[in-house]
């Protein structure tokens, strides 16, 4: 694992993560917690994604928690990070119009689908 690819651990999660694995069979535990922990939230974020919401953010929460333990995560998280850079950094370049009617498609789009969801419900 190169170091780019370190899982991502704030000091408190290392704390805790230290006292934890010095238990017999710790680590093991706390991999799978965490695992578990951010599978729930990431689940928590697709159940929000049609919905009005903060989806997206949920989303990358789980994941953020996943980056801690998991170097496959760190990465997808680095890369998604990227990616909305990348995005943010084009709609920017656009004329403003561009920017409008991208806005107003991402607005169009969030009302049809809570109007689907809310008749279907």
């Amino acid at each position: 694992m190169s170091p780019s690819d370190a899982p991502l651990r704030p000091r408190v999660i290392e704390s805790m993560r230290l006292r934890v694995v010095r238990l017999p069979g710790g680590e093991t535990s706390w991999r799978v917690g965490v695992a578990v922990v951010g599978l729930l939230i990431v689940a928590g974020g697709v159940v929000l994604l049609p919905l009005p919401g903060p989806g997206w953010v949920v989303i990358f929460l789980g994941l953020g928690l996943w980056a801690t333990e998991f170097a496959w995560a760190a990465r997808l998280l680095r890369s998604a990070k990227a990616f909305v850079r990348r995005w943010t950094d084009w709609v920017k370049a656009r004329p403003r119009w561009v920017q409008l009617l991208l806005g107003a498609l991402g607005l169009a789009f969030t009302a049809a689908v809570s109007i689907t969801v809310w008749y279907l419900l």
